[in-house]
């Protein structure tokens, strides 16, 4: 059985260290973990010829290994190593900065796709510290990327991981807190679905119906509280009761501009409620200009 309560530092591949970091992002339990979602996404999944590579550029290419990795002492504590492959169009200069397991990780004539950020000069272009793939997978690569709100020493990788994993606990067993008729009015996603395709999208347009999904949620839950606060106003509480004798004309006819209808009328009503003992509850909204900053007594907003 599904136990979103259960504790995060249960979940394969967090325990005692990663769950204190999760903690301070707010994440204790499987149900935390699963609606911790990306505040943005990077689209790796459309690769890029070299040549059109542009200076700041972030971006996927797919390339033949050409170069043996170089490994260059700068100072004590920092050592390059570098890859150089090419395409059809161009040349690119992979760089790292103190990865010594990458040394033997790439053969030459292999492809491999390779997602970083772009440096470009005259005549030279630099991919630095990118993720990679083979070109037969996809787990850095190829697809859209979730980017997660994090922590110090709590990386995207890690995060992504964690997340996947908490996923799989889960299995698609959500329950399903919408009626029926309301997904099919409004094409909404089922729980599970928008749930799995808010974190790892295939297309954008699935990440689209997921937030979609999600907000009308949020929204609706809202707005039925919102409804049951004001039922138990009207059953239960009561306002000042104004003179009826007071009549709102009075001020209006010493303002020193002439209000228009949609202002009279609104006055009005207002006017009324102030005259019942039930609470009024009432947002009074207007245009720059509209002369809508007043004080009204009596009123919750």
């Amino acid at each position: 059985m599904l136990d979103l309560s259960k504790n995060v530092k249960y979940i394969k591949g967090v325990g005692p260290a990663r769950a204190e970091l999760l903690n301070t992002l707010g994440i204790f339990t499987l149900n935390d973990l699963i609606t911790y979602f990306p505040r943005t996404y990077e689209d790796r999944g459309k690769p890029k010829h070299i040549a059109e590579l542009e200076d700041g550029d972030e971006a996927l290419i797919e390339a033949i290994c050409v170069s043996k990795m170089i490994e260059k002492r700068v100072r004590k504590n920092m050592v390059i190593y570098t890859l150089t492959v090419r395409d059809e169009t161009g040349m690119c200069e992979i760089t790292w900065f103190n990865q010594r397991y990458l040394k033997n990780r790439f053969k030459l004539g292999e492809i491999y796709k390779f997602f970083g950020k772009v440096k470009k000069r005259i005549g030279f272009i630099e991919m630095t510290s990118p993720v990679f793939d083979n070109i037969d997978t996809n787990k850095n690569t190829g697809k859209i990327i979730p980017i997660y709100p994090l922590t110090y020493n709590l990386s995207q990788n890690v995060m992504r991981q964690i997340i996947e994993n908490g996923l799989k606990e889960v299995n698609g067993n959500l329950k399903e807190t919408l009626p029926e008729y309301l997904l099919q009015d409004y094409n909404l996603d089922d729980i599970n679905t928008a749930i799995n395709d808010i974190h790892f999208p295939n297309k954008f347009v699935d990440y689209n119906k997921a937030r979609k999904r999600l907000v009308f949620e949020e929204l609706l839950i809202m707005q039925l509280a919102l409804l049951n606060l004001k039922s138990k106003y009207k059953v239960n509480a009561e306002g000042i009761k104004f003179k009826e004798e007071v009549k709102m004309q009075d001020a209006i006819d010493k303002l020193p501009f002439k209000l228009t209808k949609a202002q009279i009328r609104v006055l009005e009503e207002i006017d009324r409620d102030m005259e019942s003992v039930k609470p009024m509850n009432r947002l009074l909204q207007g245009d720059v200009g509209s002369r809508k900053n007043c004080s009204i007594n009596n009123c919750s907003i």
